[in-house]
């Protein structure tokens, strides 16, 4: 019986370890992270909604790893001059142990997105709630996806 009881308490031990790695990540204005310098701060209703159905789909917390940027920062990633990181409605997020291809299949069926990025060799994947243009059924979509 004692096996039996060491072997349940070390299976919920490992099981809840599991499900918190998000622990490692920061929160900052409600979302986690990646590190100290993600803005999220005036990330708006819309994309919050889109990356909370992910969460929720997922049951794991979305990371952000780019959130809003100035002007000059965004000028020194190379993001685009209109890019939509810039109006706090663009996200670069992953979720820790969700296939990246999982994830952007998501997105792409998700009616909240406008716009997906998905850069081949990077862990996360860029969504943003932008309008779609008249006839798109999907988010317009650039760099790999």
């Amino acid at each position: 019986m004692r096996h039996v009881i060491s072997f349940f308490m070390i299976a919920v031990l490992v099981a809840g370890c599991a499900s918190f790695g998000h622990l490692a990540y920061k929160k900052k204005a409600g979302l986690y992270v990646e590190h100290d310098g993600v803005e999220t701060f005036c990330l708006g209703p819309r994309l919050r909604m889109t990356l909370g159905r992910a969460e929720r789909h997922f049951r794991k917390p979305v990371v952000v790893t780019s959130g809003y940027r100035t002007p000059w920062h965004n000028a020194k990633v190379n993001g685009a001059s209109s890019s939509y990181h810039m109006k706090c409605m663009a996200a670069d997020i992953f979720i820790p142990g969700v296939p990246k291809s999982r994830l952007i299949a998501f997105m792409k069926n998700d009616r909240g997105v406008g716009g997906l990025g998905c850069y081949p060799g990077r862990k996360f994947i860029h969504v943003d709630v932008r309008d779609r243009p008249s006839g798109y059924r999907g988010p317009v979509t650039f760099s790999g996806c």
